[in-house]
């Protein structure tokens, strides 16, 4: 160790013995480095309360051979003994990453990569490890503030810091940062991720939240990541490294501007177009010429020229949209392309939507099944199950692309919990409707905004199937284009090449009332204020419309019944002392009722029992017997009866499924009875009043009593 890096250390020993007891205030964040992975690039442990978080960020020393893109990875990873508990399955090993790591993995990536320099291309690992989960402090938040500590201390070229915060709203007031029970009495779920002076990343959940609420709470966001970075920009002071060097992967600026002015008008014909069938197969031979013109000037050009088409129709899609304000398509700025819905297209589905935004297409099916489909979650907090599940697909020829199919991939996982949390909060209870519920949406044609389209289609078939939504949803995304002098515009409703070229898409969903869902993508260094409050106005604008000329003209309202496919259900609830009764030894009883009726029945702890059967009758047959099981008969009330069973005594009566009693022979009638059979046989229907049972837990009934009196 040399001079220079003992001092460094020594600096950094002395900065983080003191750093050890103090957080930032009115966040309680905790952020420490120096003592563990020290072979990294950059690795800081990052805490609040007791959920303590390792993030690394590591880089390659050198670019591989024919790379051309950057390869930026993002992954977080929750081990069960950071909350004392085993993995579950056969091997008691955690596997593959769940929903929620993949979800927090996208949430990170989208702040950080951004930030990197143009033209910087050697790989970057980011990984974050939960070391300590307390259940009180999410996560989440520690891996986007962790992440930015370890590159800013690191030597990997990065144009931070970034701070965030996850920001609730309990009772009408904001809160940041709030505790898990917070987040049960909150309706608002929002992350963001800032700079100094603009915001990075939005990500929310909401139940139906307004646009000046949502406003306000990303505003107050903003404000107390700028508090956070105060603190950062110490710890880079104390700690950080020199950035490296690194060889710029950026294209040849004099071969880019004889090569643009070349081909400018061509590519500008081809891209007039509101077909990207069309486009495609316009902008082919333009490449091919340009790789053959230009193959002896610049030998390597059959190398760049993936990167170099790109950044020539970027340039003229920009200059379009900055300069003329004309959009590819032909549209106005603030125009939606041409709608369509479509609901009822599956004949056995439980329901089914279509919807169409232009070349977009998502048809999404909704399957209803009883509470037992629900799906089983294990991870580190206290849910357990998820009854409403959202899955999204986009195979390859949704773009006119061959490829293989493949197990969902982190953008379909990401899509389609984005579109779940769109459509939570306007489900019904489990009281109002008790089922699971499973949509799925599969992108049938692509080209932008797929995840605000499998919204819409959703809404469709929620209502095709009969589920009482509280209000129809729509979603939207909202473009924006910027200038070096600091002049922007934005544009409803991107398709691809507005995504691909544009600086942000900004998706809202919501129902007229309030916002649903956020996410934002930015490829630029942040957005203001004022851009933010034009996106959320442009897009309640067009969910609005959306709703209302196209959802609900599609269908009106929620199916008044589901459709004859579905499992139809029953609800009924039993004191808790019954549940064993109904269950029996060793589940007997309840897989006695299944077999005889065909129904699936599910048991509550709290005495709530869920009957599902296609057939109503068989529900119906399943209610009755558990019913019985569970019926108590009141002394002094009369019951009809069928006698079962004569003995010398008297007879028996089966007063209600399952339940018999005894008439002894002085009770079957107001006069004398000399023989039993004189009153009453086998198979015949009598009318039977309870007395109560007897000391050996009998019941006792009476004829005579029951008889109307002359």
């Amino acid at each position: 160790m040399d001079v220079e890096e003992h001092l460094h250390q020594h600096i950094a020993e002395l900065f983080f013995h003191q750093l050890g007891i103090v957080e930032v205030e009115g966040l309680g964040i905790k952020i420490s480095t120096g003592s563990i992975a020290k072979q990294a690039n950059g690795s800081v442990t990052i805490s609040m309360g007791e959920t303590n978080l390792l993030v690394t960020a590591t880089a390659a020393g050198a670019l591989r051979d024919g790379q051309d893109f950057f390869p930026l990875t993002v992954d977080y990873r929750e081990t069960f003994s950071a909350a004392g508990k085993f993995p579950g399955g056969y091997f008691k090993r955690e596997g593959r990453p769940n929903e929620k790591e993949i979800l927090t993995s996208r949430l990170c990536d989208r702040p950080l990569r951004p930030l990197f320099p143009k033209g910087f291309m050697n790989e970057v690992q980011v990984i974050g490890l939960l070391l300590s989960a307390d259940m009180v402090n999410d996560p989440d938040i520690l891996m986007v503030n962790g992440a930015s500590a370890a590159l800013l201390i690191s030597d990997i070229p990065w144009n931070g810091p970034i701070g965030g915060v996850f920001v609730g709203m309990v009772d009408g007031k904001i809160v940041i940062n709030p505790t898990a029970a917070q987040r049960k009495e909150s309706v608002l779920e929002l992350t963001v991720a800032a700079s100094e002076k603009k915001v990075v990343m939005i990500e929310a959940g909401a139940k139906e939240v307004s646009d000046e609420n949502m406003f306000n709470a990303i505003m107050a966001a903003h404000a107390a990541v700028k508090d956070l970075l105060v603190f950062i920009n110490q710890i880079i002071a104390a700690v950080g490294k020199p950035k490296f060097s690194y060889p710029s992967c950026e294209l040849d600026h004099e071969m880019f501007d004889e090569v643009f002015a070349y081909c400018e008008k061509a590519v500008m014909e081809a891209l007039d177009t509101d077909d990207k069938n069309v486009r495609d197969a316009k902008m082919q031979p333009i490449i091919e010429d340009i790789g053959a013109k230009f193959a002896d000037r610049y030998p390597d050009i059959a190398t760049v020229l993936p990167e170099l088409i790109y950044k020539i129709q970027k340039k003229i899609v920009r200059r379009w949209l900055l300069v003329d304000k004309k959009r590819v398509d032909g549209r106005r700025m603030d125009e939606i392309r041409p709608l369509a819905a479509e609901v009822a297209l599956l004949p056995r589905a439980h329901g089914s939507g279509l919807f169409t935004r232009g070349q977009t297409q998502v048809m999404t099916v909704a399957t209803l099944g009883p509470l037992s489909d629900a799906q089983m979650l294990e991870g580190l907090d206290d849910e357990t199950e998820k009854r409403y599940m959202h899955h999204y697909n986009m195979p390859g020829y949704s773009t006119g692309e061959a490829k293989s199919l493949r197990s969902a991939g982190r953008r379909e996982i990401g899509h389609g919990a984005l579109a779940e949390r769109s459509l939570r909060p306007v489900l019904p209870s489990v009281e109002e409707f008790p089922y699971a519920m499973r949509l799925v949406s599969e992108v049938v044609s692509s080209n932008g905004s797929t995840s605000q389209a499998s919204v819409c289609g959703s809404t469709l078939a929620l209502m095709d199937a009969g589920v009482p939504i509280k209000a129809p949803v729509a979603g939207i995304s909202c473009g924006l284009i910027t200038a070096e002098d600091g002049s922007w515009d934005t544009m409803i409703d991107i398709q691809g090449l507005e995504d691909f070229y544009g600086d942000m898409d900004f998706k809202v969903a919501g129902t007229h009332k309030g916002i649903t869902s956020i996410q934002m993508d930015l490829k630029i260094d942040g957005l203001t204020p004022e851009i933010i409050k034009q996106a959320l106005e442009t897009t309640h604008k067009g969910r609005d419309y959306i709703i209302d000329e196209i959802l609900l003209k599609a269908i009106p309202a929620p199916r008044p019944e589901i459709s004859r496919y579905a499992p139809k259900m029953m609800t009924i609830h039993i004191s808790t002392d019954k549940i064993a009764d109904v269950i029996g030894k060793g589940g007997k009883t309840i897989q006695k009722i299944v077999a005889d009726t065909g129904a699936k029945i599910d048991i509550n702890e709290d005495g709530s029992i869920f009957i599902s059967a296609v057939d109503p009758a068989s529900a119906e047959m399943a209610k009755k017997v558990i019913e019985a099981i569970v019926f108590e008969p009141i002394p002094g009330e009369t019951y009809d009866g069928v006698v079962t069973r004569i003995i010398p005594i008297g007879a028996f009566v089966e007063f209600a499924p399952g339940k018999d009693g005894l008439v002894h022979i002085s009770k079957l009638a107001p006069t004398r009875t000399e023989k039993v059979e004189d009153v009453v046989n086998v198979g015949d229907a009598v009318r039977v009043k309870y007395l109560g049972t007897d000391e050996r837990g009998r019941m006792n009934l009476s004829m005579k009593d029951a008889a109307p009196k002359e």
